[in-house]
């Protein structure tokens, strides 16, 4: 029951912090392409505010590996 919660709760997270701002494109989609696309003018800030909007999602996976593998 345990790793349910964790999953809800890592899921809500990413719905939330892991997409924000919703409009006009998720902050974290446009980060990644900023980064696939050669990362050129991107600065700490900019590295910062990939890793808060990517941490959730990291959670997510871990939290479905665990239940996964029990």
């Amino acid at each position: 029951m345990k790793n349910n919660k964790e999953i809800v709760f890592a899921l809500i997270l990413a719905l939330t912090l892991g997409l924000a701002p919703f409009l006009p494109e998720p902050h974290l989609i446009g980060k990644l392409r900023w980064v696939f696309g050669g990362a050129e003018g991107m600065q700490a800030m900019d590295y910062f505010d990939l890793v808060l909007h990517g941490f959730p999602w990291v959670l997510l996976v871990i939290a479905v590996v665990k239940k996964i593998k029990q």
